[in-house]
């Protein structure tokens, strides 16, 4: 059973989880501190290629089975055109801001 974005602990991870399944790639910027990083299984990337091919171009989707840390780790099933459907796991970093300095997401 997968836990619906609004009932998401943490507010910025909620807006993240929410901006990707939208599509909202302007809400999805907002949410990012400016000097934002991530990294997919363990290797940093370039945050606007990834999102753009990982994300936006290509459909992504997260359905969240799991939380902890005060909602800014995940466990969830994401998907998107390029790669199908896959377990993943999702690490969030949140600034005093209240904004996401980084993320980290790899296969679980």
């Amino acid at each position: 059973m997968t836990i619906q974005p609004a009932k998401l602990s943490d507010p910025a991870v909620r807006a993240f989880v929410t901006a990707v399944n939208a599509h909202d790639r302007d809400a999805f910027l907002a949410l990012l501190a400016e000097d934002a990083t991530m990294a997919d299984d363990g290797a940093d990337r370039d945050l606007a290629d990834w999102i753009d091919r990982e994300i936006f171009s290509s459909n992504g989707h997260l359905d969240v089975d799991n939380e902890s840390q005060g909602g800014r780790a995940l466990l969830a099933h994401y998907r998107n055109d390029a790669w199908g459907e896959m377990r993943t796991r999702w690490n969030f970093t949140i600034d005093d801001d209240g904004r996401i300095s980084r993320f980290e997401t790899g296969q679980a």
